[in-house]
């Protein structure tokens, strides 16, 4: 029984040394370039979630980086209709849990079809979020085709984002591993702590 705190002791501290600092920072990350001028839609929060759901033990950690840099930039911009809201988070959050399963594969075999999936996942439930909550479009076959064709400018800066700020994350933690001076990096690995 002792063996074990001491293991859960480690396993914290590993988290709360690593870890929570590398989420504060996707989330600060995240927030900033919500803030700040930019193409609709080319944000890092997916790219974020990815790279969190990829990277770190603690599963609700990896699900917050994403909620909370919504929320957070959300209280700055204003919000909108709940139940659109309440989409659009939960599909920046799903992300974490694609790179989640996918991690126990290798990273490079992985990572191109979760950010893709992550993209055209956003895309369709959003997209179908404002077709049936915001009034803007029929409640028919009609609008639903007329929201989503509409909304096809918005899913180009959606995967183009998606795959530059992952490429500039995963890049980023690459360098940090293999360049440089020694630093504690979180590596990849298949087990987690909820």
């Amino acid at each position: 029984m002792e063996m074990a705190s001491i293991a859960d002791i480690r396993r914290a501290a590993g988290v709360f040394g690593t870890e929570v600092p590398l989420a504060a920072a996707l989330v600060g990350l995240d927030v900033v370039a919500r803030l700040l001028p930019h193409a609709p839609n080319f944000t890092p929060v997916a790219a974020s979630a990815v790279f969190a759901g990829m990277m770190f033990r603690t599963r609700s950690l990896a699900l917050a980086v994403p909620l909370a840099a919504m929320l957070i930039s959300d209280l700055v911009l204003g919000s909108y209709d709940w139940r659109v809201m309440s989409v659009v988070y939960a599909s920046l959050a799903l992300p974490a849990v694609l790179a989640m399963w996918g991690r126990k594969l290798r990273l490079p075999i992985v990572l191109a079809p979760v950010v893709l999936a992550s993209s055209l996942l956003f895309f369709v439930t959003t997209n179908f979020a404002v077709w049936a909550f915001s009034g803007m479009y029929p409640n028919d076959l009609g609008g639903l085709v007329h929201c989503y064709v509409a909304a096809l400018p918005f899913l180009q800066n959606t995967v183009a984002g998606d795959i530059f700020w992952s490429a500039a994350l995963f890049g980023a933690w690459w360098l940090a591993r293999h360049v440089g001076p020694r630093i504690p990096v979180p590596s990849m690995r298949a087990t987690t702590i909820s």
